[in-house]
């Protein structure tokens, strides 16, 4: 990783993450700490309890996978509360009636040896 706070080495932290799990997760913890520690200190606690949220939902998923799917429906979780919060503030709420979207689901069919 280079010096420059700034520069994010994909290749280097992917070196990492398969040759040397702990110093990634070292590093990592790090890197987030430094974030932190650089927002305005009356962001600081809500971001260090956003972090301890977040590693918890990486340590209950079985895979990195399921982690990224966890971690996906927190940010749309608190995208609707934002988007909720700004409609009220607009005054364009929507009925609490109106019945909720639905997606038709497409199958796709697996792709064995041809």
């Amino acid at each position: 990783m280079g010096s420059d706070a700034n520069s994010f080495d994909v290749e280097e932290w992917q070196r990492l993450a398969v040759e040397d799990p702990l110093e990634f997760e070292r590093r990592r913890k790090a890197a987030i700490r430094a974030v932190i520690d650089q927002a305005p200190p009356e962001h600081q606690a809500r971001l260090l309890q956003l972090q301890f949220r977040i590693d918890l939902e990486r340590r209950r998923a079985k895979t990195a996978l399921g982690a990224t799917v966890r971690l996906q429906s927190m940010m749309w979780e608190r995208f609707a509360a934002l988007r909720a919060a700004l409609l009220t503030l607009t005054g364009e709420v929507r009925s609490a009636k109106e019945p909720p979207r639905s997606a038709k689901v497409l199958p796709f069919p697996r792709q064995g040896p041809e």
